[in-house]
């Protein structure tokens, strides 16, 4: 009977505990990965194929390295989708797992009232224990949303695509500017390949140039933003060129667009600082001005930052080059704006691997049994640095596996 060619573990028993020693382990290891820096949480619910209501829960931080980590939790199963509700089970799994809510800097839900109600909202009841865990409402509902209408009524985003079409107009609104752009662009690449910084290869890199969007076609705006971002360097190139060589109404445009593209308001910046009081004393909040002017300058006339394009490679990048301990403020609130939730895209792609493992066919599937499957299924990355012998221990040490071996001898 203990032969081992008889010792094939299809028991559902046996393989649950398997799973659920797996699960825990792979959310062990995402725990000493985030230690004891901030996060943010991300949560979204809906109804399983068995029609009971489902919580997913995902954190949000910044690690060791400077990169920004989306982790899966839990599949929390809840009565209702009350508020008061979701907050007893966000409570219980906080105590579960040693999650402090004086660590959280950050929600991030959709626009739902139970969810983001100003008074009895999910993220009202937690503000009142945690002022600093900022709610943002899910950047792709909004878009869902609102798109078309603000891009018709709202004044900074017309104000924004007028920037972006004289940036267009100004930069190859000639045939010597367009070809002196694909030149610098040319050469910026060039660099960039003898650098090691990025590939060549069939189809990477090719020459481009920058696409006048059109009003009928919302993705041809896309491709505008796509291709000034990936061209940003060689275009302020052509525009300082102007500035400093080019006619009277030329060079005032130039100076405009750039002046209003060029990112920095210090002030608005130092405002961050003053957000999160328990994050910088008094004293810091005096200095981070100063740091922040010394930093852009600095980081400027780095050609190691050279193609930065968002907050997360910046941090990066800061961590890889040790600015984070030459501008040690100016890291934390890089740090901090990064924990603050752009989208719930990581939530809701545990509902559809949620459809995955609980189908109509297995529509029984127990709340831990699902919730263990899908820690192990999401977060397969984790669970392939963990070690076998952690998760025997663990299944060995189990009070129902203890009574089966006593029971066999």
């Amino acid at each position: 009977m203990n032969a081992p060619g008889n010792n094939q573990m299809i028991a559902p028993k046996i393989q649950k505990q398997l799973v659920n020693a797996c699960a825990v382990e792979t959310t062990n290891a995402i725990l000493a990965d985030l230690g004891d820096r901030w996060f943010t949480l991300l949560l979204d619910e809906a109804r399983d194929c068995s029609v009971k209501e489902q919580m997913a829960v995902v954190i949000r931080y910044v690690n060791k390295h400077g990169e920004v980590i989306e982790r899966f939790m839990a599949v929390v199963h809840v009565a209702t989708t009350t508020a008061a509700c979701l907050k007893e089970a966000i409570d219980s799994l906080f105590a579960k797992y040693g999650l402090s809510v004086a660590r959280l800097r950050g929600q991030g839900y959709d626009g739902a009232s139970n969810m983001s109600g100003e008074f009895n909202g999910l993220k009202s009841l937690i503000m009142k224990e945690n002022p600093y865990a900022l709610y943002v409402h899910c950047f792709a509902h909004q878009l869902q949303l609102v798109v078309v209408a603000v891009a018709q009524a709202n004044q900074y985003v017309c104000d924004f695509m007028w920037i972006v079409g004289s940036i267009v107009n100004t930069s190859a609104s000639s045939c010597k500017r367009a070809d002196k752009l694909r030149q610098l662009e040319h050469d910026r690449k060039v660099k960039l390949l003898e650098r090691g910084e990025i590939s060549s290869g069939r189809g990477l890199n090719q020459e481009t140039s920058l696409a006048r969007p059109g009003d009928t076609r919302w993705g041809s705006h896309h491709s505008t933003l796509c291709r000034i971002e990936q061209m940003w360097p060689s275009v302020i190139e052509v525009l300082q060129n102007l500035i400093d060589d080019g006619d009277r109404s030329s060079k005032g445009l130039s100076r405009t667009l750039v002046e209003r593209m060029e990112r920095f308001d210090v002030q608005k910046l130092v405002c961050l600082a003053h957000f999160y009081e328990d994050d910088f004393s008094w004293n810091e909040r005096m200095l981070v001005e100063q740091e922040l002017e010394t930093y852009i300058d600095d980081v400027r006339s780095d050609e190691r930052f050279e193609g930065i394009s968002d907050l997360g490679a910046l941090a990066k990048k800061m961590i890889e080059t040790m600015k984070n301990r030459v501008f040690p403020l100016v890291y934390r609130m890089i740090e901090l704006a990064l924990l603050l939730p752009v989208a719930t895209a990581t939530v809701e792609r545990v509902f559809s691997a949620m459809n995955i493992v609980k189908t109509d066919l297995r529509n029984r599937i127990g709340d831990e049994w699902m919730n263990d499957s899908l820690v192990v299924y999401i977060e397969k990355d984790v669970f392939n640095t963990v070690d076998n012998e952690p998760i025997l221990q663990r299944f060995q040490n189990m009070e129902s596996r203890r009574m089966q071996l006593s029971r066999i001898r």
